[in-house]
């Protein structure tokens, strides 16, 4: 299988595996992505996700251009949708999600990754929107993802030349939270997952919910959005035990209740 799920307490580690290929998506790929996604995101002993690319070349090179090349309009439509129905199940996943990106992430690759709640990028990471160079525009969500992370004009100017761009380049424009040594990488990420996964996942999903609606509406209707949240939270046994321990000066026991 081209994706694996491997699951250690409370965090879940997700790994796209076509080393052959560079890890590129094809339709298999998307599909057992989205079936992964799907499983974690009911799963509620799983409270954080990291996510990273077989090998020691790429994260996810982009989508599979050999399958790509001979696509109808409709065909190209339809592996856009499922593309970005992976990416849209990663973003509105219950846990956060981590990306490990420890190599190239171009064209779907650099969708995947933006998808993901935070990004950490090995030293030898390349992230690039190159489908002006193929004939194509983005098609997984990279034109709407990468302007909410980075803004218009770096976006423009990845998108129209289709340039790649380095690891400290990504921090530097926010495309990434951090830059580690290679050889650190998944330690790094594991520990960023464990720290997530010690709140609580209520609160997680609230917080993920919430700041989704900023990049999507008006500031009155997000607030509003943020509000609501807010209050939903008083209704659970974490928000109780988290404040209790805070002012007793201890860990706090959390629960997902």
């Amino acid at each position: 299988m081209a994706v694996h799920i491997r699951r250690d307490g409370a965090v879940a580690v997700v790994t796209v595996d076509r080393p052959e290929a560079l890890n590129a998506l094809d339709t298999a790929t998307k599909e057992l992505l989205l079936a992964a996604v799907r499983e974690l995101s009911a799963d509620e002993t799983v409270r954080a996700v990291v996510l990273t690319g077989a090998g020691d070349k790429a994260f996810v090179a982009g989508a599979d251009i050999a399958q790509m090349k001979d696509m109808t309009p409709e065909e190209a439509r339809r592996s856009a949708a499922l593309g970005q129905a992976v990416m849209s199940a990663i973003e509105s996943a219950p846990q956060p999600w981590v990306a490990a990106v420890n190599g190239y992430a171009l064209g779907g690759g650099c969708e995947l990754a933006l998808a993901c709640d935070l990004r950490l990028a090995a030293e030898n990471a390349k992230f690039g929107q190159p489908e002006i160079g193929l004939g194509i525009t983005p098609g997984f969500g990279g034109t709407q993802r990468l302007t909410r992370a980075v803004g218009v004009g770096w976006a423009k100017q990845l998108v129209l030349t289709g340039r790649h761009v380095r690891a400290d380049e990504a921090l530097r424009i926010g495309l990434v939270q951090a830059v580690v040594p290679r050889g650190e990488l998944a330690a790094r990420a594991r520990g960023l997952a464990d720290e997530l996964a010690a709140k609580s996942p209520l609160a997680m999903r609230y917080c993920k919910a919430a700041l989704q609606a900023a990049g999507d509406v008006d500031l009155e209707t997000g607030q509003t959005i943020e509000r609501d949240l807010f209050a939903l939270c008083f209704a659970t046994e974490d928000q109780k035990e988290a404040m209790a321990a805070f002012l007793e000066k201890r860990a706090p026991e959390l629960k997902g209740r």
